[in-house]
């Protein structure tokens, strides 16, 4: 079994038997640590993803584990590579996508993994977001932008072929629908499909004759996940996030599986990883108040064994429950999120009442918070704040419906939820209405912006890191591998052509005067997402007009902070500007 775990301070992965006490790193990484890794299906190779500096130019190392070299497959400079495909019946073989060729768009390669060779294998037409290969690693179907901010779906019968156009998905479904795989004789496609529906369900698609199966759908929740059989590419398994992740069990053949799994655990659960022959399944559970967990289930005995936390240490204290909440926002929509209060000790069971609050603004914004345990909210949870998670319009799993009343409500009614949120937790007693902060990053660094220049009233602090502050400059610097999600962006967000006027409204750096809280921003220098610019413009104002602020920049890292001494410095700087404003607890 192969593992993430300190090497001096640095994640590294360590490869040794189940169970045994021979576990050894077998990489080397001393600076920004291993985060992407996987077994070649070869099992004589683990490869893994690294950039330099946050700067999302990840290239693929393959290390030979007999002799513990290693070896980097795509030493290409300012080129981005992604896992396209594999299949363990080619355990030698690897497809690949880089924009080696064009910097905005991503090619399809084949990888020997026994010789390192390198063969293109499909050429991006420059609208393919994505590629789909069959079981024998034939690139065979791709998810392509639209100009209206759409997708369509293309397809071809075998490599060389022409491809053709198998369907379309308005504006309106894009963001919620796509591919998943094809059928073990390639005759099928598995899609998330929300066309005719609200919610994105999983169904498939007969590729001759265009017959839809619907495989498991919901009126309000998308589809979240799917287990696919790796030898018949059945669907085995549904999954629907809804307050919590529930699965749906489609294939009878492992229903004793998943009773059993239910029996180990009382957190929501996946399978991580299964041998080649199948008999045995490593499973992650996912606790709110418990790092995770992961298990072996011997499927031939049934026997199960405990293998260890993410976080051992965390085992032994007491930690905070995150509780589903729900409210109804001002126009009417009901909105989901999250709470975590400050756990009770001494057998007090009380509720807890006028607590400082900090609201956790999620980033994407096309995404959403789940129940499980969560860094962030156990740290503030810990130092005595309620931590609100909110859901927003906008956020991703509630059906499209939800998801597109986000559109072009960046800075409006996105935020409007936020505060709404706020107003809910004063109104049932857990917050105090002179102590809240709003803190995020990437979205929710923006949402942290939005909510000093647009409510300042509402909030005593705020907590920016690498947020955008002006959303003309944002979309028109996004990284030139963004160029297939342009028109989705100008769609959902506005476009800065034609709609300046309106993204100048939207924009937190053109109201930096309404600013009467104290703000703390991080960014890091090397984000290929959000610029260092986007900080730099909203520091230089708020400098020129006095405003109180306290600004870190990280010179070694990108969207969001990796290092370990980097993340720990500016929590300890978070904490102790949350303490002087909130009043809570600071350790540093």
């Amino acid at each position: 079994m192969a593992h993430l775990a300190p090497l001096d301070g640095v994640l590294n992965v360590w490869v040794g038997t189940v169970g045994g006490d021979d576990y050894r790193p077998v990489t080397r990484d001393t600076d920004r640590g291993v985060r992407v890794y996987f077994w070649a299906h070869d099992g004589e190779h683990i490869l893994y993803l690294q950039d330099v500096a946050g700067d999302e130019n990840w290239r693929l190392y393959k290390v030979q584990l007999g002799s513990d070299t290693i070896e980097d497959l795509t030493p290409f400079d300012k080129v981005q590579v992604q896992i396209v495909a594999r299949d363990k019946r080619r355990p030698n073989e690897l497809l690949i996508g880089m924009n080696k060729e064009d910097e905005r768009v991503h090619d399809v390669y084949h990888l020997d993994l026994t010789t390192n060779a390198l063969e293109m294998v499909a050429k991006n037409s420059g609208n393919v977001m994505g590629w789909v290969a069959d079981a024998d690693l034939s690139v065979r179907a791709a998810l392509a932008s639209t100009p209206d901010g759409g997708s369509e779906l293309l397809v071809r019968d075998a490599p060389g072929a022409e491809w053709r156009k198998l369907l379309g998905w308005s504006p309106e479904d894009g963001l919620s629908s796509g591919p998943v795989g094809f059928t073990l004789d390639g005759k099928s496609l598995y899609l998330v499909d929300s066309r005719d529906a609200n919610a994105a369900g999983l169904v498939k698609l007969e590729l001759a004759s265009g017959e839809l199966e619907v495989l498991a759908a919901d009126p309000q929740y998308d589809v979240s996940g799917a287990v696919i059989h790796p030898d018949s590419r059945e669907i085995q398994m549904v999954a629907f996030t809804r307050a919590r992740r529930e699965w749906q069990v489609l294939d009878t053949s492992v229903a004793g599986d998943v009773d059993a799994i239910r029996q180990l655990n009382p957190g929501d659960f996946a399978i991580h990883s299964r041998t080649l022959a199948d008999d045995v399944w490593v499973v992650e559970f996912l606790e709110d108040n418990r790092p995770v967990s992961y298990y072996r289930l011997d499927r031939q005995t049934g026997e199960s064994e405990f293998l260890f936390h993410t976080r051992p240490d965390l085992a032994e204290y007491t930690l905070a429950r995150m509780e589903p909440v729900t409210f109804t926002a001002r126009d009417g929509l009901t909105i989901h999120g999250y709470l975590t209060l400050p756990p009770v000790t001494g057998g007090v069971t009380t509720p807890q009442q006028s607590l400082p609050l900090v609201v956790n603004v999620h980033g994407g914004p096309w995404h959403r918070d789940v129940w499980g345990y969560d860094p962030e909210a156990q740290w503030l949870a810990n130092r005595g704040y309620a931590c609100l998670q909110v859901n927003f319009r906008g956020s991703t799993g509630y059906g499209k419906e939800f998801l597109n009343a986000g559109n072009r409500e960046w800075g409006g009614k996105m935020h409007d939820d936020v505060v709404d949120a706020v107003q809910w937790a004063v109104q049932q007693g857990f917050a105090d209405p002179d102590r809240i902060a709003v803190y995020g990053g990437s979205y929710g660094g923006y949402a942290a912006l939005v909510g000093a220049t647009f409510t300042p009233d509402l909030f005593r602090c705020a907590v920016d890191i690498v947020g955008p502050s002006n959303l003309i400059t944002f979309i028109e610097t996004i990284p030139p591998y963004w160029s297939t999600y342009l028109a989705m962006m100008h769609e959902r967000i506005g476009n800065p052509s034609t709609d300046a006027d309106f993204l100048k409204s939207r924009s937190p750096l053109f109201h930096v005067d309404r600013i009467k809280i104290p703000m703390l921003i991080a960014q890091g220098a090397n984000d290929p997402r959000v610029k260092q610019s986007e900080s730099e413009q909203i520091v230089a104002a708020m400098k020129e007009k006095g405003i109180d602020y306290q600004y870190m920049v990280f010179p070694d890292e990108g969207h969001g902070f990796a290092k370990p001494e980097n993340r720990l410095e500016f929590y300890a700087a978070a904490e102790r500007f949350l303490a002087q404003h909130l009043g809570g607890r600071a350790e540093y």
